[in-house]
């Protein structure tokens, strides 16, 4: 084993990171640094930029910017409003009522917009001075609010999964998208028990029992926003179109609806197209440079070596997975979940698929275990803007964070131990 390659990777992207290089250009450099061991500088940068450019080069690849551009017409199209209060006339009796319309809001926000940062901005500016009123923490809103928002990163659409699928080499959308289902609504809630235990224990305040009637009109209000559901994973499923067509759909559905609610209007389109172009542009800077990563670590024989290691200190599946976990754990903590997914499945997924392991099951596995990494220190951008919009510190929320990452540690381990979880609604459809 080969271990001058891998010190240069790992030893060059950490010190980039921690004298506050962005992520991105972070790995394209410690990726030329590490050519260069092999090669000469002219081939190493223009192997990495070929790569990074080719990485692009992918049909699969336009649903990214087109679900984001879907996500924020949803987010400024009143989807928000109508969608709390739908979860409100569900679950706001209960004991934490106002954490429990902030979890199934989040979950069925970020089912629709596919982001966990917009949920966690819609959710947390709209629910958390709500909360605040009715004496809640604010430091205990703002850890529902950035937990929850990952679970729309697992509950389809979601851009990650499509990330997921082309670094796989081709496990089906339309599976993972199914696969998603049963382990998003299982970490929302596990998260929605542990919240309502919190509340009780603290004492905050029980909302009135909705009738029937609201119920019935909230549901109704909230309808065409979640029938979006529906006509994106109904098409994909039963083939009428792809993804990325999908995606496209999404886009005129989100528009059509944010004009009926009158909330979009065409003076504020450039705001919003200028909002969803940047973050685009952040996105697939990060894939492009991440790409470039995995052919370096393909082309100096990494995925190889750590596999023989691993496999190495045990053959059994259930220790290589919580082996497979721990480190995804640690790797979560420094790195974004995008590039993360890029330059680990290519290691791991040779390792898992030897050991009898479905690739749309690991898949799952993977994001999951990823979402965690976005509500922690340093990197996690959603606990950023979770903290950012509650207008508090980090310091003040990781008490409360504590109870809530166990409970999505909880469902972690349950997803990457029964497999059915995740396998058993594409089953259903001969996915």
């Amino acid at each position: 084993m080969e271990y001058i390659p891998i010190l240069v990777l790992v030893i060059s992207f950490l010190t980039l990171l921690a004298i506050g290089t962005p992520v991105a250009w972070s790995i394209a450099i410690s990726s030329v640094l590490t050519m260069l061991v092999s090669i000469q500088a002219l081939p190493a940068f223009t192997t990495v930029s070929q790569r990074m450019a080719t990485g692009l080069d992918s049909f699969a690849l336009l649903a990214i910017p087109l679900f984001i551009l879907s996500g924020e017409l949803m987010n400024k199209g009143g989807i928000a409003h109508r969608l709390i209060a739908f979860a409100k006339t569900l679950v706001g009796a209960m004991p934490g009522g106002l954490a429990l319309i902030n979890i199934m809001s989040a979950m069925l926000m970020g089912a629709i917009a596919g982001s966990a940062m917009a949920s966690a901005s819609a959710m947390g500016s709209i629910l958390g001075p709500e909360m605040e009123k009715e004496g809640y923490s604010k430091e205990f809103g703002a850890a529902v609010n950035i937990t929850a928002a990952t679970t729309g990163l697992i509950i389809p659409p979601s851009n990650v999964l499509i990330v997921y699928s082309l670094a796989s080499g081709g496990a089906s959308i339309a599976a993972l998208f199914l696969a998603g289902y049963i382990p998003g609504i299982l970490t929302g809630l596990l998260l929605m028990i542990v919240a309502s235990v919190w509340a009780k224990k603290k004492g905050y305040k029980v909302g009135n029992r909705s009738t029937l009637k609201q119920m019935a009109k909230t549901f109704i209000d909230a309808l065409p926003s979640l029938f979006m559901l529906v006509v994106v994973i109904g098409g994909i499923v039963t083939g009428i179109f792809t993804a990325t067509e999908a995606s496209a759909v999404a886009v005129l559905y989100s528009f059509v609806l944010g004009l009926v609610y009158r909330e979009i209007s065409m003076p504020k389109m450039p705001q919003i197209l200028l909002n969803s172009s940047a973050t685009s542009a952040i996105v697939m800077l990060l894939i492009g440079a991440s790409m470039s990563m995995s052919w370096v670590l393909s082309y100096e024989n990494i995925p190889q070596d750590i596999s023989t290691v691993l496999l190495g200190i045990s053959d059994n599946k259930i220790v290589i997975l919580l082996l497979i976990n721990l480190l995804l754990l640690l790797v979560g903590i420094f790195m974004d979940m995008t590039p993360a997914v890029l330059i680990f499945t290519p290691i791991f997924l040779p390792i898992v698929t030897k050991l009898g392991l479905d690739p749309v099951h690991f898949g799952i596995i993977m994001i999951l275990n990823l979402c965690i990494g976005l509500c922690t220190p340093p990197v996690g951008s959603v606990l950023f803007v979770g903290v950012g919009i509650a207008k508090t510190t980090i310091e003040k929320v990781i008490k409360p964070l504590i109870p809530l990452f166990v409970a999505m540690i909880l469902a972690l381990f349950l997803v990457t131990y029964f497999p059915q979880l995740s396998l058993w609604l594409p089953s259903l459809f001969d996915l």
